[in-house]
């Protein structure tokens, strides 16, 4: 999106039941969570304004997003894939991310695939870019109570307060 080569974007995210709030549900109870798997909100899911703006804000040009949540059969984290058609090598889309998040203590770009449990218990997000002809997919991984809620917030008040950013969040995840 900073170098203004974004217009449609294609995502999938599958979130854990952690994510689904604090309110109770049917989709939201064990019992039909487990061995299950479905798509929520589709192309109407309540962030794609929030993360339009913030896309465009990087781009300066009209994006469509175009985002499928999925309900998964795990309790805690958020992993995305992100679909867009690009002419770039693989080799120059990862030095864009490796330099846009060269300064992020919590962001790390991997050459190897990725899962959730690299990041689950801490305020991590991992990304791995692979691609294929002309299309390009950005997998994300983040624990959402940490580096979605709690964690997040603990990150922004140390910037604030002036302190170490990672102060207090040097977690390990539940697989290293």
């Amino acid at each position: 999106a900073q170098k203004g080569l974004l217009n449609e974007v294609y995502t999938t995210g599958i979130t854990g039941s952690t994510g689904a709030g604090q309110s109770l549900q049917a989709t939201t109870h064990f019992t039909w969570r487990n061995d299950n798997i479905s798509a929520y909100k589709t192309l109407t899911h309540q962030h794609v304004d929030e993360i339009l703006q913030q896309l465009v804000s990087f781009n300066h040009n009209e994006i469509s997003l175009n985002f499928v949540p999925w309900r998964g059969d795990f309790a805690r984290g958020i992993f995305t894939s992100s679909t867009v058609k690009t002419d770039l090598e693989l080799s120059d889309i990862e030095q864009l991310f490796k330099d846009f998040y060269a300064d992020e203590p919590f962001v790390k770009v991997s050459d190897k695939a990725i899962d959730m449990k690299q990041v689950v218990n801490t305020n991590r997000c991992v990304i791995h870019i692979e691609k294929s002809g002309n299309v390009a997919v950005v997998h994300s991984a983040i624990d959402n109570l940490l580096k979605g809620a709690s964690g997040q917030a603990v990150q922004n008040m140390n910037i604030a307060m002036g302190w170490e950013e990672n102060s207090g969040l040097n977690l390990k995840p539940i697989a290293f």
